[in-house]
């Protein structure tokens, strides 16, 4: 597998303001799409070590991206970055130099962050499953999925967000094959979460070489029913898909959504604007951002078993962690206290759709 082991700017302060160069790569958006998303090739990252993972946009601080360094190497770390916006919001460049934020061998296109504000990882070529707690800057708890029927190895993992059928459903996909799985989770009562099933869905095997994957905000423009955006890595594209009523991309509805590039890896949206935001593994190792799509709910961060409404449970699993660090620390304080609690009564009922 050698193929994958794979191989103008305004200055600000000191603090190395680093905003959009415009580079000519061969990357385009193709029609229908391009009479509504035009992207930006916000360039490398300062700091980061190539190559690049999956990114997040961070839910307790929208100017702050994690992006996977040194992807599918035991030297992997999920970096942090400021993102600079403009004033309509989007995100224009980086400020500063990555920091290390939690270490994450082997991390991969799949970095995303789940129920309690779990970040979840995708190790490739491990084929495992990882999971940090929120502050926390090591991976605190790795499932070797292999047992479960995942083929080597999983490259991307997402959860289905609210406003779709079989919201708080993980999805996962392997690379280089393109096996698709759905599977549910649960707490495990350290902060962190069991597989409690995982199933795969053959008719949603994907082409490409799938990495990180979105679900597209709905009342996206040209996006009618609900759709996902697939990074494939080895046919440098971003391809659109509609998703069945279980969340899962229909295979016969494939269409190129960014040609042109080297490498496409991680997939996320901004949930400050909705915009779609993916990074290249190699490909010159840079983010691009693709702008035009609806702007999306706020995370539902006290949604702490992932179910879609925030309730008694969320409640008990808060409390049964009272003090502790991990599960329940909705403002990434490094324990669970009284702020936590009024955040998560605030949020009393369903997530917003």
């Amino acid at each position: 597998m050698s193929s994958r082991l794979r191989a103008s700017a305004r200055l600000g302060s000191a603090a190395a303001l680093v905003l959009v160069v415009p580079v000519a790569l061969g990357q385009t958006i193709p029609a229908p799409f391009d009479e509504v998303y035009t992207y930006t090739d916000l360039g490398s990252v300062p700091g980061l070590p190539a190559n690049y993972g999956g990114l997040t946009v961070k839910p307790t601080d929208f100017d702050t991206l994690l992006i996977g360094g040194a992807a599918n190497s035991a030297a992997g770390i999920v970096y942090s970055i400021g993102i600079v916006r403009d004033g309509k919001g989007h995100i224009v460049g980086f400020d500063g130099t990555a920091a290390p934020f939690v270490e994450a061998a082997y991390n991969d296109g799949g970095v995303v962050y789940g129920p309690g504000g779990v970040l979840f990882l995708a190790r490739w070529p491990a084929n495992e499953l990882g999971q940090a707690k929120p502050g926390s800057a090591i991976t605190d708890k790795i499932i070797d999925v292999a047992p479960f029927g995942v083929a080597s190895s999983l490259s991307a993992i997402n959860f289905v967000p609210p406003g779709f059928d079989q919201a708080g459903h993980m999805k996962l996909v392997s690379w280089s094959i393109g096996t698709w799985y759905d599977a549910t989770i649960a707490p495990d009562g350290a902060g962190t979460f069991d597989i409690v099933s995982l199933t795969p869905v053959p008719s949603s095997n994907l082409g490409g070489g799938p990495e990180g994957f979105i679900y597209v905000p709905t009342g996206s423009p040209l996006f009618d029913v609900p759709s996902m955006l697939v990074s494939e890595y080895s046919a440098g594209n971003v391809a659109a898909y509609e998703v069945d009523a279980n969340g899962d991309p229909i295979v016969a509805t494939r269409q190129n959504f960014v040609t042109g590039l080297s490498g496409a890896e991680g997939a996320t949206i901004d949930p400050v604007t909705g915009d779609f935001l993916f990074s290249t593994f190699g490909g010159g190792s840079r983010v691009i951002v693709v702008t035009g799509f609806a702007t999306p709910p706020p995370p539902c961060i006290a949604d702490l078993d992932g179910n879609g409404v925030v309730n008694g449970a969320d409640l008990g699993l808060l409390l049964g962690n009272w003090g502790g660090a991990g599960l329940g620390d909705l403002n990434d304080s490094g324990s669970v206290d009284g702020a936590d609690l009024g955040i998560l009564l605030a949020a009393w009922g369903p997530c917003p759709r």
